[in-house]
């Protein structure tokens, strides 16, 4: 029987080359349609919206972090593809007691891309995997040249407003663009608009996503830093480490473009 190894170093039999697979998560969703799986996924979360013309017709299963449990015994899964972080961990082992369920555990480009070779492994589409990684490694090998010299807070949440810290596959991809991240405790820690004016940040970026910052949110924090750059930023470019991946250095070459340190603090994102 075939054995598979996933990102918590966990054994994953499989009988057979999976051909009902269950995604938990939005961004390995999307991955499972871009590896041309898209006749085998039979079921994904509500927040699963890539690829959207596709993912409409897959049956859902909850939340990622409110797993339908029915749902998903009826489609009798033979893969369920999760994550640690996105995933609630008692509804994982609950799920492990049926199915093979195969668990990433991304906190940087580097497992990132170790976790589509894995997938492509588990789903047959090894090939597919592989070239996509080696694409989108030659993207990120593009921004090496890239000094922003800005020191930045990215936020992911209001009330209370959070930001993303060390530890983070968000924090990673900030040091690829060259961002010096001020916040520095793991994980994401609350702000207070006390602590983000002793951090004075050259940049603010507000993601849209999960929380949907929007430009009114900009004057806000205009407000407390007059002198920074606000911008709004594509969360999915910034955190979801899938096939999205591949348009992410392209992305980040604009936005660097439109925080040079040479530009005057403003609020256009």
């Amino acid at each position: 029987m075939p054995l598979f190894v996933d990102q918590m170093n966990r054994n994953v039999e499989m009988p057979d080359r999976p051909k009902r697979i269950i995604s938990l998560v939005p961004s390995q969703t999307e991955l499972l349609f871009d590896l041309g799986l898209a006749d085998r996924v039979v079921g994904i979360t509500k927040f699963c919206i890539h690829p959207a013309h596709q993912v409409k017709r897959v049956s859902k299963v909850g939340g990622t972090k409110q797993l339908n449990m029915e749902a998903i015994h009826s489609l009798k899964p033979d893969l369920i593809i999760a994550n640690k972080e996105e995933n609630e961990q008692c509804q994982v082992e609950a799920l492990m007691q049926h199915y093979p369920v195969w668990t990433s555990d991304i906190n940087d480009l580097h497992t990132a891309l170790e976790m589509i070779e894995r997938v492509g492994q588990i789903t047959d589409t090894a090939e597919k995997a592989v070239q996509m990684v080696n694409n989108i490694r030659s993207g990120f090998d593009a921004l090496d040249g890239l000094h922003t010299n800005l020191s930045c807070v990215y936020f992911i949440w209001k009330n209370p407003y959070m930001a993303a810290g060390s530890g983070t596959f968000i924090n990673d991809l900030l040091q690829r663009c060259g961002f010096k991240n001020l916040v520095t405790e793991g994980r994401y820690p609350q702000l207070t608009d006390d602590a983000l004016k002793d951090l004075n940040p050259d940049a603010v970026l507000l993601s849209s996503e999960p929380y949907p910052f929007a430009e009114k949110h900009m004057i806000e924090f205009k407000t407390t830093l007059p002198n920074a750059q606000i911008k709004l930023v594509d969360g999915e470019l910034f955190s979801w480490y899938g096939s999205r991946l591949l348009h992410s250095p392209g992305y980040f070459n604009t936005l660097i473009e439109n925080l040079s340190p040479n530009n005057e603090a403003d609020t256009q994102n």
